[in-house]
């Protein structure tokens, strides 16, 4: 049986005419960039999320982008985060100028790892001024933790951390809306935890829009205004600029699209658990869970149902790459998620980075493959999918 790894064909049709009659009415009034859909879009994810302010950009680097201006990251500064994560997370800091400092990730969830990031930042020197001064001599202005795979950082502690340090958190949500996290204050919603929140609508999302866009959502009100001037070239009304910013407006049609299908997420994600939840008892099944590593849900006992949101269904596969052309062959869709750690990308060889400096993330970059984990995947796809490793393995 021929498995995709994602297909967004299936969804569509279940919002075909609600879709396309809200295109109708785009079209009909010709506002395309901004305006009205954006607006209600923006409200809809703030009520969604909790956030107290939210603004819709063209992507969701462009959110992690518009974040760091915000806050006057540049030259001469660094962001903490992940090495093991996409492009643009470290992307977008050296695009301002700054330089990334990374921090191992946890084995286990995939996310930036806590005791490593305190050990880091108590080895850390302050300057005259009192500011923290990476190991490089940058002066650190930011953290950046990625929520990866649909499952939140231990923000516990990152938060602790940030506040210790006067470090604002940026949360890299973009395989996140939704996820939830148990805060020991009540429930965190991913993005809405730190002091931004930044979310990818890429088509392959768990809430994907028909092309790019993206949005950023903040606690501070001063600090949205100027990041809405940030996003339309610096201006706050048209033709007088007061900064240089960007063209990062969010078009009607995107957020037209999105508003239809946010209502539909939390639904979404209750199927990825389901199929995640057929993945381990297929695999216990076929006693695959004996040589596989299968995700790990540390928030499982927490009571809350969006604990994880299976962005992605991570396992790590002893043999990983002659198991890719293995499914290849057996037309079985699979992804590798991140086959580079950003320390060992090209591109940023400046930083100083060698091979051996993340273990982990260099580790799970060699043995990490995504299975098809989309809403809409039936019982019988599992099943050939976990036959078809079976049959490599057994």
């Amino acid at each position: 049986m021929q498995v995709p790894l994602l297909d967004l064909k299936l969804q569509y049709q279940t919002l075909r005419d609600q879709i396309r009659a809200e295109v109708d009415q785009i079209m009909d009034s010709q506002i395309f960039i901004m305006g009205p859909k954006v607006e209600a879009f923006e409200r809809a994810v703030c009520e969604y999320t909790g956030a107290a302010h939210a603004i819709g950009v063209s992507s969701g680097t462009d959110a992690l982008l518009i974040a760091l201006m915000g806050l006057g990251i540049g030259p001469g500064d660094a962001v903490i985060t992940t090495p093991y994560t996409f492009f643009a997370t470290a992307g977008s800091i050296a695009r301002v100028g700054a330089a990334a400092v990374f921090i191992d990730i946890d084995p286990q969830t995939y996310n930036l790892s806590v005791p490593a990031l305190r050990r880091y930042l108590e080895g850390c020197r302050t300057n005259a001024e009192g500011k923290l001064v990476s190991h490089a001599g940058q002066t650190i202005r930011a953290l950046m933790p990625v929520h990866l795979y649909g499952l939140c950082c231990a923000m516990d502690e990152i938060l602790e951390l940030a506040a210790r340090y006067g470090l604002p958190a940026i949360e890299d949500s973009a395989q996140a809306l939704g996820a939830d996290y148990p805060l020991r204050n009540g429930t965190g919603h991913a993005g809405a935890m730190g002091d931004f929140g930044c979310y990818s609508f890429f088509p392959s999302k768990n809430l994907g829009a028909f092309g790019d866009a993206g949005m950023v959502v903040c606690k501070d009100a001063g600090m949205a205004e100027k990041l809405r001037a940030l996003r339309n070239h610096g201006g706050e009304r048209r033709y007088y600029h007061k900064m240089i910013g960007g063209n990062f407006r969010l078009d009607a049609l995107q957020a037209a699209v999105l508003s239809i299908k946010l209502p539909h997420l939390d639904s979404w994600s209750a199927m990825r658990r389901t199929n995640a939840a057929l993945y381990r008892a297929e695999f216990a099944r076929t006693g695959l869970d004996k040589v596989l590593t299968l995700p790990t849900e540390p928030y499982a006992a927490s009571g809350l149902a969006n604990q994880h949101i299976f962005n992605q269904f991570i396992i790590r596969a002893p043999r990983r790459d002659a198991l890719c052309e293995h499914l290849a062959k057996a037309q079985i869709g699979h992804a590798i998620y991140y086959p580079l750690p950003l320390h060992l990308q090209e591109c940023f060889a400046y930083l100083g980075y060698k091979q051996g400096d993340f273990p982990e993330a260099e580790r799970a970059a060699q043995e990490t493959l995504a299975l098809p984990i989309f809403p809409e995947l039936t019982p019988e796809q599992i099943h050939a999918v976990v036959e078809a490793i079976a049959a490599f393995y057994c």
